[in-house]
């Protein structure tokens, strides 16, 4: 039974990285196909393969996942199989109601909820926790705004005195390369979440001491998060890329080249950060330098409602799922 539950969880999670992997299309790319810089198809195939590199710069992130946030000798195959299913659950909805929520608050959430039913609050590492996720979850949105709001105003500011169709033209060009560095720091960062959780299973399945990722599993995640993203997750994309504030690509480079800095520094530092909360908000924040009612705060408010309730959400759904599973597999 431990074996086949051993099975089932390597098989959810990479379905998991693959629904996040083009759930998540859209904080790679919506800029860039938005403002016409890239075709669709371009888009896609762009954002892949920088996904890829950047799952492959480091396991920071996966350790976090792993062992920062649960006891990890206290969670078994069916607490982590409970926490994927939930996930996945979590991002189809958001997904089919075009939301730009959080992969990486889902799997915690799940993660968190799942273990708790499992062992006890005693199971959850608070001060992990609290470092790792709910400081970041609600800094790094007020963070992505405030740099995404400074940067625009700083690039307003430095080609006031250009002429406005040569400026597009420069920043065109430059929104290629902000929006690679932008797909390369979400695969830095999400695409590790997974790999903690096939560790975390490995680790619970062969009773190992050391938590430490392994190569193959770096590279399947990497490869499985690159198809995902070639798959484009369209609802979320044009949710990002036109509903919140209409682009120009000066605009667009502004909200990618702020949201790359702030998740390449959490990924440094291990900190699991939404990437979809950091590129939405830098979107929010360029476009209060035009004016307010450049936002369309109806689609923030609901983006929002998603942020605030993926984590309780999914803690007490990966609590019911994990109190079922328990009944099936005992």
């Amino acid at each position: 039974m431990e074996l086949l539950l051993f099975i089932l969880v390597i098989s959810a999670a990479i379905l998991f990285e693959y629904i996040n992997g083009f759930h998540d299309t859209a904080n790679s790319i919506a800029t860039v196909v938005s403002t016409r810089v890239l075709s669709p198809k371009k888009a896609v195939i762009y954002g892949a393969t920088l996904n890829f590199i950047g799952a492959l710069s480091g396991t920071h992130v996966a350790a976090t996942i792993g062992k920062g946030i649960v006891d990890a000798g206290s969670v078994s195959q069916c607490v982590i199989l409970s926490a994927l299913i939930c996930a996945i659950v979590w991002n189809l909805i958001t997904w089919y109601w075009g939301l730009p929520s959080s992969s990486s608050h889902a799997l915690i959430g799940g993660l968190l909820g799942a273990s708790i039913a499992n062992a006890g609050l005693s199971v959850v590492n608070l001060k992990g926790l609290l470092e790792k996720v709910i400081f970041p979850m609600i800094l790094s949105p007020v963070i992505g705004l405030i740099i995404g709001f400074l940067f625009m105003l700083a690039l307003l500011w430095l080609f006031h005195r250009s002429n406005i169709c040569k400026a597009n033209l420069w920043f065109k060009k430059l929104q290629l390369i902000s929006s690679g560095v932008m797909a390369f720091s979400h695969g830095s960062n999400d695409a590790q979440k997974t790999m903690g959780i096939i560790t975390l299973a490995a680790v619970s399945f062969y009773k190992l001491k050391d938590f430490e990722v392994n190569i193959i599993v770096i590279v399947v995640c990497a490869a499985t998060m690159a198809f995902g993203t070639l798959a484009g997750g369209w609802k979320i994309i044009k949710t990002m890329g036109s509903k919140v504030i209409k682009l120009k690509p000066i605009h667009g480079f502004a909200a990618e080249t702020a949201s790359a800095g702030v998740i390449l520094t959490a990924s440094h530092f291990g900190i699991p950060v939404s990437t979809t909360h950091v590129i939405s908000s830098s979107i929010m924040g360029v476009g209060t330098t035009q004016r307010l009612s450049a936002v369309n705060w109806k689609i923030i408010g609901n983006i929002v409602i998603a942020w605030t309730s993926t984590i309780p959400f999914c803690m007490i759904l990966s609590g019911i799922i994990f109190s079922l599973g328990k009944i099936i597999f005992n």
